[in-house]
């Protein structure tokens, strides 16, 4: 019993260490408490915003996260590739993924996953939480713009409760800001 105790003990004392020692974590921004961050990055794990928004590299396990460009989208002046004819339709494949996973193809056109980083220019440094969260709630760019395209889960986001959009709203603009600037949506052909 003991035993168990000294290792649940020593478990919370590398995870406190951990987290004092994680650059995300240790940083609270816009009045976010840790507790907050957590909870946002807990949400952004759990949500898979990674396996689109991250660009990715392939190993002999399969592909892994770029982890110096965490959330920065598709990168900026990567060759879009070739989709090939005839094989996006109701019969056919409904999407298509580049090498890295940060773009898709489909009967929308292609779409590229946004930069997440608080980046001013070219991410999210300029939104404020209402921007975010009407985007995700409305499924529109800015919540009122352009529709928000697949793969992105909007619909999914969307019921997160306020306390919960704004932990993930608080993480995002915790970690590091990336200057990458995605292109614009391809309309389908």
């Amino acid at each position: 019993m003991r035993s168990m105790a000294r290792a649940g003990g020593l478990f919370f004392l590398t995870l406190a260490a951990w987290t004092a020692a994680s650059p995300v974590l240790a940083q609270a921004t816009e009045g976010g408490s840790q507790q907050r961050l957590r909870r946002g990055q807990y949400l952004v794990t759990y949500g898979g915003c990674n396996d689109c928004h991250t660009p990715k590299s392939m190993t002999p396990k399969g592909p892994a996260l770029d982890e110096s460009l965490l959330l920065s989208g598709y990168r900026a002046g990567t060759p879009v590739p070739t989709v090939p004819a005839g094989v996006l339709g109701p019969t056919q494949w409904g999407a298509l993924t580049n090498g890295d996973l940060t773009a898709w193809a489909g009967p929308w056109g292609i779409s590229f996953a946004a930069n997440l980083t608080p980046d001013k220019t070219t991410g999210l440094g300029d939104w404020t939480y209402a921007q975010f969260s009407q985007t995700m709630r409305q499924g529109k760019h800015l919540g009122t713009g352009r529709d928000l395209l697949p793969p992105m889960p909007w619909i999914s986001v969307a019921v997160l409760n306020d306390t919960d959009m704004r932990a993930l709203f608080a993480y995002l603009r915790s970690i590091k800001p990336i200057a990458n600037r995605v292109p614009a949506p391809i309309p389908p052909k």
